[in-house]
Formats: C-alpha cells, structure tokens, sequence
C-alpha cells in the first residue's frame, strides 16, 4: 500500500511540475494597435491568435491588444508584425501601404507614420496575404463564405461573430460604387441581408442561425447573380433541409461541404448553378 501510495505521490509531484513548466512560459502582455471596427477586432485577433501558440483580443475603443502567447515558440513581437501584415499599424510596426489600402472602407483608420515603429514589409513578406482586388462585394462575399464555413463547423459561437464581420462588410458598401443590375439587386436584398446577418449575430442557436442563414444565401444568391463575377461560385443544395423543403447556399468549392447539417449529412446536397 506505501509503494502505491509513494507512486500517486510522484505522479502528482510530475504533473505539478509540467503544469507550473506550462504556466511559467504563458506571458501576457499589452500593446496599441490601431483599427476602427468590429471587422478590425476580428481581423486582428485572427491575424494574431495561433492555436495553442498566441491568443489576441483587442478593444476597439482603448485600441489596445491584450497579447497572450508560450514565449519559447513566439514573442509579442512576431504577433505585432502578423498583425501589421494583416493591415494594422501599432506600436512596433506600420502595416505596408498596399495591404492597409485594400483594407475595407470602415477599416481605414486614422493613420501617423511618424510613430517610431518599423515598417513590416521588409520583413517576413511570405507571411502577407495576397488580397484579390476584384471589386466591391469581394469583402461581402468573403464574409459570407467564412459565416457559411462557421455553420459547416456547426459552431454557434463562431458564426455568431462571423455573422457581425459580414454585416460590417455590409454597411461598408457604397451604393454609388455598384452599377447596372448589381445596383438594382442591391437595392432589393440590402435590408433583407443586415435582418438576417443581424439575427445570426445575435444568438449561438445554431438551429435558428441556419433558418436565417437559407434567407441569406436567397438574397447573397440574388446579388451574385447579377453582379460581374469575382470567381466561380457554386450554388448548392440541400433538399433535407427545412423539413424536406430544402435550402440552398453559395461555395467556393464544388465539393459539398452542407452549412445546414455540418458533420451530421456534410456531403448532403449537390450544385444546381454554377455562377462564373
């Protein structure tokens, strides 16, 4: 009994150990990042935030990033250049001129280079995303694709803020910059679209996410349509959905990856349109 009772004690020794190792490489640490909007928030906290590496939450209103990060595999540092590549100015680098302009309007915050920071475009340059500049609903529809993604994972939480980011892409839209029939379809799904991005934002109900988000795909589908292609879109469905009704929605890819049932029936459905 002594002898398992020295062994508990020794593993329990260990895994204080390990924990305390742990807990001692964990640093948390501040830093002024420069931004205007709830689309900033998440595309600073995703630009900096590295699964079991680095974690950023950042408020818009003080404009200051709360950085936690393992100091043996980063340093607040490399999070501050991922987030000025990513467009953001702080108070160690200025994000380069071309990714800062091709941010959304809302995004363009007040900038002054005469801040002592370096500038992140000579360094790490491979780690800058490449932006496509194909016009004015691009930010929409990236939007939209990362909220259909989110209810692919079945995460409420996600697509709840997903949801938020596509309504800020919304609102940054200026009507004068659409034209033709891409104007007109604006004019008639607008509104349709901030009511159902709006409901999606403000629950983690994922079954009543979904609702909203057939509604959704309806107008997205109508505005796509009748827009000059950015790329192929599939448009895909569902016939399970809304009780044998069906639901339909926009994918980058042919492959079906179903956003009403996630990994329940993931492969349920298949494209009706292709959208070039």
């Amino acid at each position: 009994m002594k002898s398992r009772s020295y062994i508990m004690t020794g593993l329990f020794l260990l895994l204080s150990i390990s924990l305390s190792a742990q807990l001692s490489n964990t640093k948390t640490e501040t830093a002024k990042v420069f931004g205007n909007c709830g689309m900033c928030e998440d595309k600073i906290e995703t630009a900096g935030t590295e699964k079991k590496v680095s974690e950023v939450s950042w408020n818009k209103d003080t404009k200051t990033a709360t950085i936690s990060y393992d100091s043996k595999q980063t340093s607040k540092d490399a999070v501050l250049k991922k987030i000025a590549l990513a467009g953001y100015d702080n108070e160690a680098y200025l994000a380069p001129d071309d990714v800062y302009q091709k941010l959304p309007a809302c995004c363009h915050y007040a900038r002054n280079k005469e801040t002592p920071a370096e500038n992140a475009s000579g360094h790490d340059h491979n780690a800058m995303a490449v932006a496509q500049d194909s016009g004015p609903l691009k930010q929409v529809t990236d939007s939209y694709f990362e909220l259909k993604d989110a209810l692919v994972q079945s995460s409420g939480e996600l697509a709840s803020k997903k949801a938020k980011s596509f309504y800020d892409a919304l609102a940054a839209i200026k009507m004068e910059s659409l034209k033709g029939e891409s104007h007109d379809a604006w004019m008639k799904v607008n509104g349709q679209l901030k009511e159902d991005a709006e409901h999606i934002s403000e629950t983690k109900d994922i079954s009543h996410q979904r609702d909203h988000f057939n509604s959704l795909s309806k107008s997205m589908y109508a505005l796509l349509k009748a827009s000059p292609a950015q790329a192929t879109i599939y448009y895909q469905h569902c016939p399970m959905f809304n009780d044998g009704k069906g639901g339909n929605w926009l994918s980058k890819e042919n492959g079906i990856k179903n956003p009403f049932y996630g990994s329940q029936m993931l492969t349920c459905g298949k494209t009706v349109e292709t959208l070039k």
